[in-house]
């Protein structure tokens, strides 16, 4: 390990962002990662893969069909929206200052240093609960599928045993870390492999199951309808909200294709084109496996029919026999451990470089600014997101499955909050510019807006639901949710953390290592 002055040295990426009075701007530092690592496809790759796709529709087609009914498509459709629009908020901050701190980086250049180290915080904290709970899911996979291939219900069994799960887990987060720590090419091999897995067995379920339902295989099975698609028909507002809750977050992690940008070829341009990209795939699949399974299974409570209360946690679980066969229906289940492997994975990427930004301007402490002098890789942030995940993990488990479970509700709270402000920063760092054409008028303006507004809607029922004792595992500290109290307690967390970093690191917080500034207008080739 080596230690990167976080001052600029010769050779240095530095960024320049003209200022309104003309000068050039060069506070954005290079951090001596391996640039040129990463191309369009790769890049978009790891963007789907950090969604874990398949996972989130095994676990979340059923409470969303419990929710909305036949219009969980329309749904799927609301909840792509709002990041769409984020999406081109990012592609366009992105364009601007290509640094892999993404939306610290971008959010301080706008708001100054305090709400960018928040958003950050934000950023990081969501993936280590993320982080934590893909291992999780791995792990009961990873005994389901041993179960379903030996036929063995004492091996299956084993993910209910406390110490044989924790010890699985952290084996996961242990492989995880190593493949990160050794850099994007032997990232970027791995996630080829078990995105284009993923894809493939999601396209033979969907074949299958419109074939099937097209022949009256089973009862319950409907013909497709336009009227899926339309949001208005959803049967009350409360039921809407509650669906498009669902709906966002599988969407969620597809910004970690930004945070390589340093390591892209073409890093100005290729992120944000790969974020749109990966986003095209991940509703592609949700909508087209949303139908087959609705068009299959219906959304009945009783049998395999999608709102059935027995089997909302694992669709797949409960479809892969009936629709794919004994071979073929295997393949559902290495799929969904192969998404949640894929995802755990990469999510290192984003939590890792974050890390290293904040670390390289000085809001953090200096020895996470620490590359692999082999790999270029941000060894020593890679390496402390793998033990906070596994401690966190490990913890949590031991004090109470209900205190998991409450945390891992509290995520969404944290991913709307840096969402929405990234966001908002776009619209405020382009102000200038809105003026110059209809076109920056509307993606540096108009659309990161709106997304910034629907987010922090959101942002704002989870925050009421969460107050209720009834909202995630029921619990509650002095009548107040538990989801609430851990979402709330992790913020103001990260605002104390804000304070002690501002008496050991004054010079970032008095906006000198990296400062606010406003284009005058970023030119378009």
């Amino acid at each position: 390990m080596v230690q990167v002055d976080p001052r600029p040295q010769t050779g240095d990426t530095v960024t320049s962002v003209p200022t309104t009075g003309g000068e050039a701007r060069t506070d954005t530092r290079g951090k001596g990662l391996s640039g040129n690592s990463v191309g369009l496809l790769g890049s978009a790759v790891i963007g789907v893969s950090t969604v874990a796709p398949v996972y989130c529709l095994t676990s979340t087609l059923g409470p969303t069909a419990g929710e909305v009914g036949l219009q969980m498509p329309a749904i799927f459709l609301a909840g792509f929206l709002p990041m769409l629009l984020v999406a081109f908020a990012y592609r366009e901050l992105n364009k601007a200052v290509p640094d892999c701190g993404t939306s610290f980086t971008w959010t301080v250049k706008a708001f100054g240093p305090r709400i960018g180290w928040m958003c950050g915080w934000g950023l990081v904290i969501a993936t280590i609960i993320v982080l934590s709970n893909l291992a999780g899911v791995a792990t009961s996979f990873f005994y389901l599928l041993l179960g379903e291939l030996t036929g063995s219900q004492t091996l299956a069994d084993l993910d209910g045993n406390k110490a044989a799960h924790i010890l699985t887990c952290l084996a996961f987060i242990a492989v995880a870390t190593a493949i990160s720590y050794r850099g994007m090419t032997a990232t970027k091999g791995v996630q080829y492999a078990l995105v284009g897995l993923q894809l493939a067995v999601l396209a033979v379920f969907v074949v299958m199951a419109v074939v099937k339902a097209r022949s009256g295989v089973f009862a319950g099975s409907l013909h497709f309808s336009w009227t899926w698609l339309d949001p208005f028909a959803v049967q009350s507002f409360s039921a809407f909200t509650a669906g498009l809750s669902l709906s966002i977050f599988m969407f969620w992690g597809w910004d970690a294709c930004l945070t390589v940008n340093e390591e892209t070829a073409g890093s100005a341009k290729t992120p944000g084109r790969a974020a749109l990209l990966a986003m095209l795939v991940l509703i592609g699949s949700y909508l087209l496996t949303a139908i087959a399974a609705q068009m299959y299974s219906g959304v009945g409570d009783k049998g395999p029919g999608l709102g059935n209360p027995h089997t909302a946690d694992n669709v797949f679980a409960a479809l892969a026999d009936p629709v794919m066969g004994t071979a073929l229906g295997v393949l559902l289940f290495v799929a969904v451990l192969a998404s949640a492997a894929a995802s755990l994975q990469t999510t290192f990427i984003p939590v890792a470089r974050t890390v290293l930004a904040m670390s390289a301007y000085e809001a953090l402490p200096p020895s996470f600014a620490r590359i692999h002098p082999r790999f270029r890789s941000p060894g020593r942030a890679t390496v402390a997101a793998g033990i906070a995940t596994g401690l966190f993990y490990a913890v949590m488990s031991l004090l109470s499955e209900n205190v998991l479970i409450d945390t891992i509700y509290a995520l969404g709270l944290m991913i709307c909050f840096y969402y929405a402000i990234t966001a908002f920063a776009c619209a405020w760092y382009f102000r200038r510019d809105l003026r110059t054409s209809a076109r920056d008028l509307f993606f540096k303006g108009v659309f990161p807006t709106l997304g910034g507004i629907l987010l922090t809607a959101v942002f704002t029922k989870t925050l009421v639901d969460m107050w209720n004792p009834a909202y995630g595992s029921g619990s509650s500290v002095f009548g107040v949710g538990s989801v609430f109290v851990i979402g709330v307690g992790l913020l103001v967390l990260g605002f104390v953390l804000m304070l002690v970093m501002q008496r050991r690191s004054p010079a970032f917080f008095r906006g000198d290592v990296l400062t606010r500034g406003t284009p005058a207008l970023v030119v378009e080739e």
